[in-house]
C-alpha cells in the first residue's frame, strides 16, 4: 500500500494509490509508445518528481520491473513491482450515479462533520450518512453523544435514490479536494455492489 500504479493505456498515464479505505484515481495526457504498468514507491517517486524541471518526462519499464525514468539531464532507475500484485480498485462505471452542486455538499460536510466519532473501536459511528432522495440531500452523523443533520434541496433530481455511509477519512479527503472545486460544479457519487 505504500506504492502508486501507474499505467500508460491509449494516450493517457494513469496514477492509483489506495489505502484500502480511501483510492484515488488521477490521469493525465501522455504519449503512450507501448501500453503496460507498473507499481512503483509513492515516497520515492513523489521525491524524484519534486526534483525534476518542468519538462517532458519519459518512463520505461524494463526487465524485473525496474523503471527508469528520464528528464532533460536527470535520470533515474527505480525497482517496481508488478501491477497484479496492486490491489483491485472500484469501478467506476455502471453503477448508479447520482449528483450534487459543490456548495451543497461542502454545506453538508461542514454542518455535520465534527460529529463523526474518532474513536475506531465504534467503526459504525465512523462516518457520515448521506441519502439522496427526489430533490433532497442528507448528511447525518453521530458519534452516540451528538447528532448533526442537515439537509438541502437541490435544484435538479440528485438521481436514483442512493443511501451510503461514507468512512471519516473520505469525507475529510472530500472535503479537502473541495478546496479547488468551484461551487457550481457537480460531484458525483455511485455506489457499486460492494462500494
Amino acid at each position: 500500500l505504500s506504492n502508486v500504479l501507474a499505467e500508460a493505456r491509449s494516450g493517457e498515464l494513469r496514477i492509483a494509490a489506495t489505502d484500502l479505505d480511501v483510492s484515488l484515481l488521477c490521469g493525465c495526457a501522455a504519449q503512450v509508445v507501448e501500453e503496460g504498468a507498473v507499481t512503483l514507491s509513492a515516497k520515492k517517486l513523489y521525491e524524484i518528481v519534486r526534483s525534476l524541471p518542468d519538462s517532458d518526462v519519459n518512463l520505461k519499464v524494463e526487465k524485473d520491473a525496474w523503471t527508469r525514468i528520464r528528464c532533460e539531464r536527470s535520470e533515474f532507475r527505480v525497482a517496481g513491482l508488478p501491477s497484479e500484485d496492486f490491489p483491485s480498485l472500484p469501478d467506476g462505471r455502471g453503477g448508479r450515479t447520482s449528483g450534487i452542486k459543490a456548495s451543497i455538499l461542502k454545506s453538508l460536510i461542514q454542518r455535520t462533520s465534527f460529529a463523526i466519532t474518532a474513536e475506531d473501536a465504534r467503526y459504525y459511528l465512523a462516518g457520515a450518512l448521506l441519502l439522496f432522495d427526489k430533490n433532497l440531500v442528507t448528511m447525518v452523523a453521530t458519534d452516540g453523544h451528538r447528532l448533526a443533520w442537515a439537509q438541502r434541496t437541490t435544484e435538479a433530481n440528485a438521481g436514483e435514490p442512493l443511501r451510503a455511509l461514507v468512512p471519516r477519512k473520505a469525507i475529510t479527503e472530500i472535503a479537502r479536494l473541495m478546496e479547488d472545486v468551484g461551487p457550481d460544479e457537480i460531484v458525483g457519487f455511485q455506489s457499486g455492489e460492494s462500494h
